[in-house]
């Protein structure tokens, strides 16, 4: 009998509650938008229902962003977030300058500029980016350094 490896759990989605409102026509066409353009996320057009619910599809088919209508929507300090990587510090100044496009045009983008963490063999780097959600996205990249130097 061959020995199967299971696979460990991984992170999928993020799921957030936002006011109806957000969810209908203009207020969707402002999401989609926004985070097409800023993070390359695609609204799944076959989960969206009209002022109920919205699902981002982000990069695969096995993670998304759900958003769902609910009274009262999630609230939450401006800090608290999800994550994701980039593999290039260029990826994420690309991401950090779209961001800033949008934010010289619509003040409700909010911005936490590039910062670094160094910690010798790995430096983080790491932005972070909210629009009309509750929760920001931030973006890593890892630089991993050699020991030797």
């Amino acid at each position: 009998m061959a020995e199967t490896k299971l696979r460990q759990p991984r992170f999928n989605h993020v799921a957030m509650s936002i006011p109806s409102e957000l969810l209908e026509s203009t207020g969707r066409a402002e999401l989609t938008a926004f985070y097409a353009d800023v993070f390359g996320w695609n609204e799944l057009p076959t989960e969206t229902v009209d002022g109920q619910k919205l699902v981002f599809g982000v990069h695969t088919i096995e993670q998304f962003v759900f958003l769902i209508a609910d009274d009262p929507p999630m609230s939450c300090p401006r800090l608290d977030h999800f994550g994701l990587s980039v593999d290039t510090e260029a990826e994420l100044d690309t991401v950090l300058a779209k961001a800033k496009a949008w934010q010289a045009r619509d003040g409700r983008v909010d911005i936490i500029d590039k910062k670094t963490e160094d910690h010798g063999m790995l430096a983080i780097t790491s932005i972070y980016v909210r629009y009309l959600l509750p929760m920001m996205v931030e973006i890593q990249w890892w630089e991993y350094r050699d020991a030797t130097q």
